[in-house]
């Protein structure tokens, strides 16, 4: 049976990766024609997002990369920013 839960209750949960880290928090989600298409998720000082993104206070991450959402959301691996370091030169 399908689960449905109100925007009210996702905001605060935790955010992890496939691989189990923990990415942050989710802050808001973003609205269009009754959709939602994306969120927006808030790094913390322990986050993985604040150790590969320094500086940033969050990211907004498409719908579609969202795995699962129940006591935590999960996030595809594609989600994942990277950084200029990580991008293979030619």
């Amino acid at each position: 049976m399908l689960k449905m839960k109100s925007l009210k209750e996702v905001q605060g949960k935790k955010v992890y990766t496939e691989q189990g880290d923990y990415f942050g928090d989710i802050e808001e989600a973003f609205i269009q024609n009754n959709k939602v298409y994306g969120w927006k998720i808030k790094s913390t000082q322990t986050s993985l997002l604040a150790k590969v993104m320094t500086g940033a206070k969050g990211v907004i991450i498409p719908h579609p990369l969202i795995n699962s959402i129940g006591d935590i959301m999960i996030i595809s691996k594609s989600a994942m920013p990277t950084t200029n370091s990580e991008e293979k030169v030619e």
